[in-house]
């Protein structure tokens, strides 16, 4: 009984390693999913902290809200005397706050667009609005030096901080603790304010006009930026510096946590947006950007970065989620009953632990080159592994089986112009790479060999083999060329190392 026929060993060839870590992995599913544009720069983008966290753009004299889903404009808001700045969406999704450039704040009803409260003060223009966590009070910002605390029913300031000598560009309230409000400005300052005495109860010099601050969780800890600087404050300790980073070549301009604020996003007007880990603050991704940044901004679910430019370009950065995030997240959805997928439920399953699994040996199909293979038809063989599409590497490891049986020469010889053409064609193409150069060398010598007495009667082939013998001694040429080099660089290595060892008799 003869033994059953071994399929062709694919070669395994040497792969280079693969570079980047899993977390530049997972950023780099980050795909450019699509750019709009605006009718000027883009000064700010929020996103909406409820699903399906839509997002606001302010840009010109509008807030417009766009939708995760189709990325398409779902809400214009245009009523606006002046630039608009800041346009931030209430915690519930219902309500919008923007500022604009004559000093003016309004809160609109997203759904209808209807301005609900006007309040007035600011004599300068309004670049950072918030809502407080509880819904009922606003944060502002101003050129006009100042940073106030709005209530929304009575439209009227209730607190007033004044003690910044320049315009105020940063501002947030803490979420944990809301009578705790930080601001930064220009004049390089970050002052932390306690609503229950209107005073400023810390002050900390950044060093340059700071464009924006972060609080982390739990409010002990805030990040500032400012100029090619961000800086990392422990409130707790009195304000103390705990770590300083200087990663952009240009002034940073916007920041943001992802949703579990494990990790800091930084855009700047260098075009790039950097990655840092909170626990070390070292750079673990970089996405660079056709034009500054003004803004940058990462949906609760991780799932988009939205970057404004000055150029007025939105772009849109959308993960690519895994196969293995894609089951996870679908575990639990059961199928309609009476539908395809209910009546063919379970054949994913492979059982438990210790279950006895009776395994099915389906019927081994092989390819074609294979088939030929096991009836010893070389020639066939040879074709069948020289068809358009067929990878490199199994059409090597064709060559090397045939090598290997002795039956190179059988394969090669008989062939007309026509079925000589594809054999030839992939010595030109692969010859030069390195790891089939040994292989091709004795695939062209057999060739030459059995045909050298004909090539010139098949002008189609002898152009090939003039091509060939161009291409090995272009390759021959610049090897010679990288061994001159290579002797050149030792001789000069070794004549340090003897000028050293002179220098230190």
């Amino acid at each position: 009984m003869s033994s059953p026929y071994k399929k062709l060993s694919i070669k395994k060839l040497p792969v280079p390693t693969e570079k980047g870590t899993e977390e530049s992995r997972f950023w780099k599913r980050f795909k450019s999913r699509c750019s709009l544009s605006e009718i000027a720069s883009v000064t700010s983008i929020k996103f909406s902290p409820i699903q399906p966290f839509d997002f606001a753009v302010t840009s010109s004299t509008r807030v417009q809200i766009y939708s995760t889903q189709t990325y398409k404009v779902k809400k214009t808001i245009s009523r606006f005397n002046d630039i608009a700045y800041c346009g931030t969406i209430r915690n519930d999704g219902k309500l919008l706050v923007a500022g604009d450039a004559t000093g003016l704040i309004q809160v609109f009803d997203i759904n209808s667009r209807a301005i609900l409260r006007t309040m007035q003060g600011h004599n300068h223009p309004v670049h950072i609005t918030r809502f407080a966590p509880g819904n009922t009070q606003i944060l502002s910002c101003s050129d006009d030096k100042t940073a106030r605390i709005w209530d929304v029913p009575g439209q009227e300031a209730i607190s007033i901080f004044q003690e910044h000598q320049d315009y105020v560009r940063a501002g947030l309230i803490s979420n944990d603790n809301p009578h705790l409000v930080l601001t930064g400005s220009y004049d390089q300052s970050i002052k932390l304010w306690d609503l229950r005495t209107n005073s400023c109860t810390m002050s900390m010099s950044h060093g340059a006009p700071v464009e924006d601050v972060l609080m982390f969780p739990g409010g002990g800890m805030i990040i500032s930026a400012g100029g090619p600087t961000i800086t990392v404050w422990d409130l707790i300790s009195g304000g103390r510096v705990v770590r300083s980073v200087s990663n952009h070549q240009k002034t940073i301009t916007s920041m943001c946590f992802n949703g579990s604020s494990t990790r800091l996003l930084t855009g700047s007007l260098d075009h790039h947006v950097k990655i840092y880990d909170v626990q070390n603050y070292d750079v673990v991704h970089s996405i660079e950007y056709s034009s500054p940044i003004l803004c940058i901004a990462l949906s609760p679910d991780d799932t988009n970065i939205v970057a404004g430019m000055t150029c007025g370009t939105i772009s849109i950065r959308r993960r690519k989620f895994v196969q293995k995030e894609l089951s996870m997240s679908h575990q639990n959805k059961q199928p309609r009953v009476g539908s395809y997928k209910y009546f063919t439920r379970g054949q994913t399953y492979s059982g438990n632990k210790g279950d006895f699994v009776v395994e099915s040996k389906p019927r081994e199909r092989l390819a074609l080159y294979d088939r030929y293979l096991k009836k010893f038809q070389y020639s066939n063989a040879l074709d069948a592994a020289l068809r358009n599409g067929t990878q490199a590497i199994l059409t090597i490891s064709l060559l090397q089986e045939l090598i290997r049986r002795d039956a190179l020469r059988q394969a090669i010889v008989g062939r007309d112009d026509l079925s000589l053409e594809p054999l030839v064609k992939f010595l030109i193409r692969w010859i030069n790479e390195p790891r089939y150069t040994s292989i091709l060398v004795d695939v062209g010598n057999v060739i030459i060999d059995v045909y050298s007495s004909v090539i010139y009667k098949s002008p189609l082939i002898e152009k090939l083999i003039v091509n060939l013998h161009a291409k090995v001694k272009t390759e021959m040429n610049l090897q010679k060329e990288i061994a001159k080099i290579i002797g050149s660089l030792e001789m000069v290595a070794k004549g340090s190392l003897l000028t050293d060892t002179t220098n230190y008799t």
